[in-house]
Order: structure tokens, then sequence, then C-alpha cells
């Protein structure tokens, strides 16, 4: 019977996790111990299961020692050393040179290297470039449990597809790619997410094919999203109205949708510089993946830049105007503000000499003065403002009675786009 450990119980580790219990025992595995107290509560404060779906689930003993299905949360090594399928789901994030920081996964790899028995399967789900598995991870697990690789253990690697505030598609609802580092475990890890991914799988040919697809997707999705934030400042050059451009050319049936924006959050952000990583190594400079990396990481000072713009054409004094952020978060309707580049904005438009308050009802606080060191708000603030900048489209910002907001000249600006007739300028 397989027994499954899953290390990380973050965004994509605790959805995982409670699918697999529902047809496994489970036990999930994280250091932080107020994470670990808050999921035996019932409750995920990340929002990506919802507390009667959690608590369906849970187990207050160890489901191994009875073999019944269920998901226990433990930060105790004792609880997994009897595991035999292991799955990591930490984050990959990079440091502040954009260089990949795979600390996380050496650490997780360490851990598991410690229980690791003849026999084992340990599958990686962080999103890394092609290689990392076999040659950062494995040696790790060899290191630590005294084992040899496809001899004692075996390894695999299924890429994450979590799309954190996502409600339709959750996990078992995306397709899910698979490999491992024989064909034979290949099909072994292929089955053990069959049982739970309604949508199916793909089983790829090996480890470093599976590695690779991962971070191509979202290097598309960057680049996609980096051609229409220069169609944005050529048509707000030449005061043509972007969606109204993106709108028409949708109506052929090929036009890809894509939409200008802030390009943040632990994936599109992050992962086009891990492949970039890669080619580098091998003495080729990927020209595209970069350009567009760095034209989506410039929007946050652009922004704010068309924000001061629109304010002195009203008349505004920006040197000491007050401004109100509308959201804080890296997406609409989601708390992770992981890698927002809503603080690019905000950075910028202080530089200006702006004030800003920053309200989002969906971050923590805490979390964003820890992360950034910037004080938000939960409640919408009692004052009027110089400028109100629509920085995530959470759908409690829809129903806001901008008037009682703005001063008697102030202005509106809107990056997501989605207040129609209410904003004086938009990205």
């Amino acid at each position: 019977m397989r027994k499954i450990a899953v290390i990380g119980l973050g965004y994509v580790g605790l959805p995982l996790a409670r699918l697999f219990a529902t047809k496994f025992p489970v036990v999930g595995f994280d250091i932080n111990q107020k994470r670990i107290g808050e999921l035996r509560s019932g409750k995920d404060l990340t929002l990506e299961v919802e507390d009667d779906i959690l608590q369906a689930v849970l187990a207050e003993e160890n489901p191994f020692n009875m073999n019944t299905n269920g998901l226990y949360c433990s930060n105790q090594l004792s609880d997994i050393e009897t595991a035999n399928f292991y799955v990591v789901t930490v984050p990959t994030p990079v440091d502040k040179n954009n260089r990949p920081d795979l600390t996380p996964l050496y650490k997780a790899s360490e851990t598991v290297g410690k229980v690791l028995k003849k026999g084992d399967i340990v599958v990686y789900e962080s999103t890394v470039y092609p290689g990392v598995t076999e040659e950062e991870c494995i040696p790790v697990l060899e290191k630590i449990s005294g084992l040899k690789f496809n001899e004692d253990f075996f390894a695999g690697y299924s890429p994450e597809r979590i799309n954190p505030g996502d409600k339709q598609h959750t996990v078992e609802k995306i397709l899910k790619v698979t490999s491992g580092s024989t064909p034979e475990i290949g099909a072994e890890v292929d089955a053990v997410y069959k049982e739970v991914i309604t949508a199916g799988t793909h089983l790829a040919p090996c480890i470093k094919v599976a590695e690779a697809a991962k971070v191509i997707e979202n290097s598309q999705r960057d680049i996609n999203i980096a051609f229409v934030n220069e169609l944005a400042k050529i048509f707000n050059i030449l005061n043509i109205d972007t969606h109204a451009v993106l709108e028409a050319a949708g109506t052929k049936w090929n036009f890809l949708p894509f939409k200008p924006g802030l390009v943040g959050g632990h994936c599109i952000g992050v992962d086009p510089y891990y492949l970039a990583q890669k080619a580098q190594e091998h003495g080729y400079h990927p020209e595209i993946i970069l350009a567009g990396r760095r034209l989506n990481d410039s929007m946050g000072e652009y922004v704010a830049s068309q924000v001061v713009k629109t304010m002195i054409k009203k008349g505004i004094n920006v040197n000491g105007a007050e401004a109100l952020m509308l959201g804080v978060t890296f997406k609409e309707n989601c708390p992770d503000v992981r890698n927002t580049k809503i603080v690019d904005v905000i950075a910028a438009l202080e530089d200006y000499g702006v004030k800003v308050t920053t309200f989002d009802p969906w971050a923590n606080p805490a979390e964003v003065k820890h992360e950034y060191g910037i004080d938000s708000v939960v409640e919408l603030p009692n004052k009027k403002f110089d400028a109100i900048v629509l920085g995530v489209a959470h759908k409690e910002f829809l129903s806001v009675n901008l008037d009682t907001l703005k001063k008697e000249i102030s202005i509106v600006y809107d990056v997501k786009g989605i207040m129609i007739g209410k904003a004086d300028n938009r990205l």
C-alpha cells in the first residue's frame, strides 16, 4: 500500500495532500509549527482548501499506523519515516539578482534523505530547470541516506499546476504531467497520480522532459504578457485604447487573449529565470526570454509614471499628494503576496513624493510588513485621496464607491482595466 508523505504544505502541497488523502494514507510535513497548528484545527489561511473539505480528510492520528485513508499534518520527522512515496512541494524562488535559489529543495531533500528506505520513491513537484532533480536533489538524497539511486530508491518529477485563488481549475481538474527515473518507476508514479487526478495524466519519457515542460509553460505566458505590455506602451503613446484594440483583435479565432498588467507571483515572474540560468550555463544567451522578463519587471515603474502623468494633467501637485493603492497581493481574490509587483508601483510613487495608503482585504498586514516593510490595512480608509490606483482586481473593489474616496480634484488609474467608465486612465 502506498503511504504518501507530502513535504511542504503551502499553496501547492496542501491541496495535493488533501486530494491524495481521499485515496491514500497521507502525512503532510512542514517545518512551520504555526502552519501545522492551523491545519490541525481545520483552517487553511491560504484559502486554497475550504475548511469543510480539509476537515473531511483530517486524521487525528497518523494514518500510516492504521493503513487508513486520511491526512495527518505534522512537523515531526518520525511521522514520515514509514512513508514509501514522498512528494516534495517546496517553493523555488530567485534571489535578489534573479538567480535560482535551490535552498528549499536542498533542505527538503535532506529531510527526506534522513528517512529514505530501500524501495521508496521520491517525486519532486517544485518548478526547476531541466536537470535539477537528478543532478542536484538526488545526490543529496544519496549522501544523507547512504542509499544508491535507481538501485535502492527511485525518483520522479510531476510539475505542479496549481493556480492560486482559482476555484474552477483545482488540482484534480488539471491534467498532470508525470515521469520517473526508469520506465517502470514512471509507470508507478503515473498510476499513483491517476488515482486522484480526474483530468488524467501524461507520462513524459523522462524526468528532464517533465522539468522542461513545466518551466516553458510559464515562460510562454510571460513572453505573451510582455508582448501586450509593450503594445500598451505603444498605444498609450499613440493615444489609442489598448483594451479596445485587444477586443477587436480577439474576434479572430486564433488570437491569444492576453492582457497587459503586472507579472508577479511565484511562477510566471520566476520560472523564466530558471530556464535562462540553465541555458547560460551551457553557453547560450536566451534573448527573447530575458527581454520579456526585463519588460515585465519594468511595468511597476511604468505604471507609477503613468499615474503621475495623469495627476499632472489634472493639475494635482504630485509631491506630497496622497494615493490609495487598492490591492497588494500578486493576483486577484487570493491572499498570496509572494513576488507581488504592486510593491514596485508603491516604491516608484513614493520616489515621486506621493504618500501611499495600501488597502487589501485579502492580504495579511503582518506578512506584507514582514516581506516588504509596507503597512497595509484591511478596512477601507475613511478619508479622501488625490489618486486612487486599482492595482489588483479583487471582487470587493468592484463595489467600492470611489466617489467617497476622491478629493474634488483627483484621478483613478485602473491597472487591470476592469473599471470601465470609472477610471481616468488605465494600462
